[in-house]
């Protein structure tokens, strides 16, 4: 009887891990097909696509690439996208790290309170917001009219990357909290007992230990910066100051209409690749910061 029992056992988990290799291959496929289509679409000359989509190129026409970047000014945009993103990672940090350092191993008044209200921004979508938004640095910018005599607020990289950072402050905190809280008190002790106050404790002892997460943070937001796209189209008017994403919608709605779709492709591959890479690079640090990080809080 048990070994009837095991075999029919064993048949039934083979089953069941076939059947969920053939889902993960088939969703693998469903991903990877446009991709490459996009890659492969991207070398091809216009006049290719009146034939057979699926048709190979016949050459590299590495020149797609070059008009997209100059043309079509896929590299300026692509330089807006860098200094938003670095500098809303970078301000994501200096805030996140000692607000969730200290909300998740000191107990004073009003710890509770704002551990809740974080995590309430956790189900708050800044998209549904942006109009507010739009209208407070509109506002803003009145006062700053007749002050200065120009707008401030709006039209502004700095301010778009501050917005960044404050719409991924509840998930970055409640990550690293989550860390925080699985440190033992010792570490601390010990530094205590060798002179270090609480900021070079936060600084050389516990943010070094925090690595996986602290880099799963920028990574993860890392994404969602560089492919964000309304929030940069509604603070960001200005032709010259667009972002990659709003770059690429202009180009794909001006090249469809130019018939110019392996320029439309280059430029879709220019938004895609800086993410791929990292991405490839870095997936097992990004999964092992997630177990680390909020998942053991």
């Amino acid at each position: 009887m048990n070994t009837n029992k095991r075999s029919r056992k064993g048949v039934s988990d083979k089953l069941y891990k076939g059947f969920i290799y053939v889902i993960l291959i088939a969703l693998a496929i469903l991903i990877l097909i446009p991709v490459l289509w996009a890659f492969m679409a991207s070398i091809k000359q216009d006049s290719e696509f009146y034939g057979n989509p699926w048709a190979l190129p016949l050459g590299m026409h590495l020149q797609n690439f070059a008009d997209a970047w100059l043309k079509a000014k896929m590299g300026s945009f692509m330089l807006n996208s860098v200094l938003v993103t670095v500098i809303a990672l970078g301000l994501l940090l200096i805030v996140a790290l000692p607000a969730s350092y200290v909300l998740s191993r000191f107990k004073f008044r009003g710890n509770g309170f704002w551990n809740m209200m974080f995590m309430a921004g956790l189900f708050i979508n800044v998209n549904y917001i942006i109009v507010p938004i739009f209208l407070m640095l509109n506002n803003g910018d009145k006062m700053f009219r007749g002050i200065l005599g120009h707008p401030v607020l709006l039209n502004n990289l700095f301010i778009l990357a501050v917005v960044y950072a404050a719409m991924a402050l509840p998930f970055t905190i409640y990550l690293m909290s989550g860390y925080f809280k699985s440190l033992p008190k010792e570490f601390e002790e010990a530094a205590s007992v060798d002179g270090a106050g609480y900021f070079r404790t936060m600084v050389q002892v516990i943010m070094p230990m925090a690595k996986p997460s602290i880099v799963t943070v920028i990574l993860f937001n890392f994404l969602s910066y560089w492919n964000e796209y309304i929030i940069s189209m509604t603070l960001l008017t200005k032709p010259t100051l667009k972002t990659l994403p709003v770059g690429l919608m202009n180009l794909m709605a001006a090249q469809k209409s130019a018939v110019q779709y392996g320029q439309m492709y280059a430029g879709l591959v220019l938004v895609m690749l800086p993410t791929l890479i990292i991405y490839i690079q870095v997936q097992k640090k990004l999964t092992q910061g997630m177990t680390m990080g909020g998942l053991k809080g």
